[in-house]
């Protein structure tokens, strides 16, 4: 089973060199991994909390995804969406919030910063908090639960959204569950290795500091521009410079390899001068931004091929939380009325219902059919299908050929239904190997029990 490794970047402003550095491109690097099934989000929901500017919303949401594209990221080999995009995500935040408890919600960092923030200025503690800033936490829930994460990459300021996630999928589990876990445990993926880079001034790159070099707005003049700002000490040309501790050094290094970066420092060990210095960085950065920014203005000047290439990621991402959001909507009691017994005679007989199989479509038009235990609780779905008899012919063959039959262990998360060793259907992902073992044996007993009465 491959690993599902989630990441949302919040579109309320422009990507920075510093962003490529400790962000963007380890994460595509990441994405490419074997085994893994990565999930990359524009989390516009979340900008509307940080940010009241909707033309300065607009502009970044394109710009990120121009940036993200750019770098490497192939949406063909992930699911690359918007947030808002997915609107099974605003709903189940909604089902989430009313399992989380405020409590919870008040020992969030960031609205306990804000408070005591208005606690130093002697307003009003919720002077100026949202409800979007108090509930932050619980939509990121959604994010992350939506297609159940094994991964999430935060920094350590992030980690305690994690935690909370993790509380919040329990209690919904433990509500709702009913001996089903919908959600998987995510473990958070601190990015500690990941470069920080410095800024103009020697702190860390940051819009908060104003200290920032252009990714790719701007061109290669607006980089120049940037790196000229760079604090340096005093020492003229021919002076011995303190390459070790020089503003300039971090970035090249984040840009060469070994061989040029002992070269670089030596150069300036030996007296090279500060103008070009940030000349030969503004050289090495260069070589490595410009084809992937030739890459970006042209999407930048196609913004109909970014939102197509968006919606499709949406829809694939669909593909998964809409029929996993109608069982979560099942879960809590918004069924349909026409899956709902009138009188208490139909009441009781349900009880003892067989196991069945049921066929639906899913939203990209495929055919499937699932395989419910006798409360109605989904043991295994199949395989999509483009024709619908092909899918039916499946079906029949597990109602009558149960000799040819095996459910067979695929993970330490998953089970797999195979028919002559050709799988034709797989669980859902469990939290333990436990539960997968005993969902597995209902599956073996279902299967043999619908064969039973098709004979």
């Amino acid at each position: 089973m491959k690993t599902c490794v989630l990441t949302g970047i919040t579109t309320s402003g422009t990507p920075h060199l510093g962003n490529y550095v400790g962000a963007i491109r380890p994460a595509v690097q990441a994405s490419l991994a074997p085994n893994t099934e990565a999930f990359f989000f524009l989390a516009d929901y979340h900008a509307l909390i940080k940010c009241e500017d909707p033309n300065r919303i607009a502009r970044s949401r394109i710009e990120i995804a121009a940036t993200w594209l750019a770098a490497g990221l192939d949406p063909n080999h992930v699911f690359f969406y918007r947030q808002s995009d997915i609107p099974e995500i605003s709903e189940l935040s909604w089902l989430l919030t009313c399992v989380t408890g405020k409590g919870l919600m008040n020992r969030a960092h960031a609205y306990k910063a804000s408070v005591d923030a208005n606690r130093e200025k002697h307003t009003e503690e919720d002077d100026g908090i949202t409800m979007g800033l108090f509930s932050y936490p619980i939509l990121m829930a959604a994010d992350i639960l939506m297609f159940n994460a094994h991964q999430v990459p935060v920094g350590r300021d992030q980690l305690q959204h994690i935690e909370m996630t993790r509380d919040i999928a329990q209690r919904f589990n433990h509500l709702f569950g009913q001996g089903r876990e919908f959600f998987v445990l995510p473990e958070a993926l601190i990015q500690d290795d990941n470069a920080i880079l410095q800024g103009l001034d020697g702190r860390k790159m940051s819009k908060s500091y104003n200290n920032t070099i252009p990714l790719f707005e701007g061109g290669e003049k607006a980089l120049q521009s940037a790196v000229a700002k760079i604090v340096t000490d005093s020492k003229g040309p021919g002076e011995v410079k303190d390459a070790e501790n020089s503003n300039l050094v971090p970035i090249f290094k984040a840009f060469a390899t070994p061989e040029e970066i002992k070269a670089y420092m030596q150069n300036l060990e030996q007296g090279m001068s500060w103008g070009d210095a940030k000349k030969a960085l503004c050289v090495q950065v260069e070589s490595a931004l410009s084809p992937l920014r030739g890459r970006y203005a042209d999407l930048m000047a196609h913004p109909d091929d970014l939102e197509d290439i968006l919606l499709t990621g949406a829809q694939r991402a669909r593909e998964r939380s809409a029929p996993f959001m109608a069982e979560l909507r099942a879960a809590v009691g918004l069924r349909s009325f026409k899956s709902q017994s009138s009188t208490k005679t139909k009441v009781a007989s349900t009880k003892h219902k067989a196991p069945r199989f049921v066929s639906y479509r899913d939203t990209d038009q495929q055919f499937r059919f699932r395989l419910l235990d006798q409360e109605g609780r989904e043991l295994f779905v199949s395989r999509p299908h483009a024709d619908p008899k092909h899918a039916g012919v499946i079906m029949r063959q597990l109602q009558q050929r149960t000799d040819d039959v095996t459910v067979k262990i695929e993970s330490d998360t998953q089970f797999v239904v195979c028919i002559e060793e050709q799988c034709v259907g797989q669980s859902a992902a469990f939290v333990s190997i436990e539960q997968r073992d005993e969902v597995l044996q209902q599956t073996q007993a279902a299967i043999i029990a619908i064969s039973t009465l098709s004979l």
